[in-house]
């Protein structure tokens, strides 16, 4: 007997348990963000127009990528029925390109795996967050002010407008260190930016045209006074005019020692010092000097900035920053070693920064780095305010949560709804409501839970051939599905250090 003929005999399509990761769980993405909530999902989402950051620990399994989908499915639909206070969603889940990034700076006995990092700050988070939130409004900006992949995230050509040209000037400031679009090159990007925000600065050809002019004028007086050409080789004109771009030369010359520092301080990014330099000079010197940009190691200029990218989004109708964190446990860097997932999410538990007006932070953290909370100073604490964080400490799923997720799904990929079908009638009546949802109890997440029934609908179809076909599991069959399958989560819970 197959097991597509058992669920086609309900009327199911497909196998509604045969997916296990949320990222790539088409009946999850298609039927199911707005179904199933867990049951601490107001304190995890919060109120959008009042955003609050939330911390989340789990288990490999627990649901914790199905919440981030359904933080920006609601989140989505939230900014659609408030397009002038929304939230600007970041996701900050993709580790490597910055890690990989950060270990290159590292030198010596640094950029070992298990050493590289215990180096990494609260500052290369910032700087992380502010590559992803300047590259994504500069592509989108670039995109006549779509996002292919956010339709409610629309910026229109009246809001680009109504940027003061300090707003421009920051944007395109911010854009010059931390856009980072790899397809199209530094100084092609930043002049598509330049041309759709409207900014001009022409004050930047004041400081050569004013240095060109005075040469020239000395090598005229040169070439009247010294009698034609051969006054033009006197020492003294050619050194008064020399004089003459000293200031020019000196601008660019600490433009390119500005643009050294920005390249060693700002670690997860690969900036070339030359470009780097390039871009700067694009700006009016009196509008550039005294801006903060991240020339040491420490987060104030970055808050500035941050503060400054939140001045712009507001004009854009953006209220708010919404950075989700996850997959922190999937780097290379990082493969799975709690030691390393604690040294890179640790400075990341800054009351300051969670706590910084119009940005909250939704951090999706596994289980195994929960443990080393009890095991921080009182001064870890103190700095973290994790009492003021909505800390969840076990994302575990009740028995009856289960029962609904599974119920869900079946119903999601039913080709009949009437009357609907439920994951009891999978089962034999000797089997009663309270039994099952004792089973669903043990299994503590949905990951688990798929794995189950996958595995007991494989079970009883391997015991009847397609002639004399059983349609009811029967109780022995889920009793020694369900043995062996806690046998094994135990093994993978010994490993893990989960209990």
């Amino acid at each position: 007997m197959k097991v597509h003929q058992f669920l086609d005999h309900y009327g199911v399509s497909e196998n509604p348990f045969a997916e296990e990761d949320a990222q790539s769980d088409r009946v999850f993405q298609s039927h199911c963000l707005k179904g199933v909530h867990h049951a601490a999902w107001d304190k995890i989402y919060g109120n959008p127009s009042t955003p609050a950051t939330s911390v989340v620990f789990g288990e490999q399994g627990a649901g914790k990528t199905a919440l981030r989908l359904q933080i920006i499915s609601k989140l989505a639909e939230y900014n659609s029925q408030n397009p002038t206070s929304r939230a600007f969603v970041l996701q900050y889940d993709d580790f490597n390109p910055f890690l990989d990034c950060f270990r290159e700076r590292l030198s010596g006995s640094r950029r070992k795996p298990e050493r590289a990092l215990q180096n990494w700050k609260l500052w290369d988070h910032m700087d992380a967050i502010l590559s992803l939130a300047v590259t994504r409004l500069s592509d989108m900006i670039r995109n006549d002010g779509t996002d292919p992949n956010d339709a409610s995230a629309k910026i229109t050509s009246d809001q680009l407008d109504q940027l003061s040209r300090p707003q421009k000037r920051d944007l395109l400031l911010l854009a010059t260190i931390y856009d980072q679009n790899r397809s199209l090159a530094p100084q092609l990007r930043w002049t598509q930016l330049q041309q759709r925000l409207k900014f001009r600065s022409l004050g930047r050809f004041l400081s050569p045209l004013y240095s060109a002019l005075a040469s020239a004028a000395v090598f005229g007086v040169a070439y009247w006074q010294g009698e034609g050409w051969k006054g033009l080789a006197n020492k003294w004109a050619i050194g008064l005019a020399i004089t003459c771009w000293l200031p020019f030369l000196w601008y660019q010359l600490k433009l390119f020692y500005t643009s050294w520092v920005i390249c060693r301080q700002v670690r997860i990014v690969d900036h070339q010092v030359s470009m780097l330099r390039s871009l700067l000079s694009m700006f009016n010197p009196p509008e550039f000097l005294g801006q903060p940009l991240p020339r040491g190691s420490r987060g104030d200029d970055r808050y500035e900035m941050i503060i400054k990218l939140q001045a712009v989004l507001k004009t854009l109708g953006f209220s708010s920053m919404v950075v989700l964190v996850d997959r922190v446990d999937e780097p290379h860097l990082i493969n799975g070693s709690p030691e390393r997932m604690r040294d890179l999410i640790w400075p990341l538990f800054d009351n300051k920064f969670l706590k910084h007006p119009g940005l909250a932070f939704k951090l999706l953290l596994p289980a195994a780095v929960s443990g080393f909370l009890a095991k921080e100073e009182k001064e870890f604490y103190e700095r973290s305010r994790l009492d003021k964080q909505n800390l969840i400490r076990d994302l575990r799923w009740s028995g009856q949560g289960l029962y609904d997720i599974a119920n869900d799904r079946v119903r999601a990929v039913a080709k009949v709804t009437d009357p609907p079908i439920s994951i009891r009638d999978f089962f034999a009546p000797s089997i009663t409501d309270p039994e099952l949802i004792n089973i669903f109890e043990k299994l503590r997440a949905p990951r688990h839970l798929f794995k189950f029934l996958y595995r007991v609908l494989v079970d009883h179809c391997s015991k009847y051939t397609d002639e004399k076909p059983n349609w009811q599991i029967q109780p022995e069959t889920l009793q020694s599905s369900l043995a062996l399958f806690l046998r094994d989560l135990e093994s993978i819970d010994r490993k893990t250090g989960i209990g």
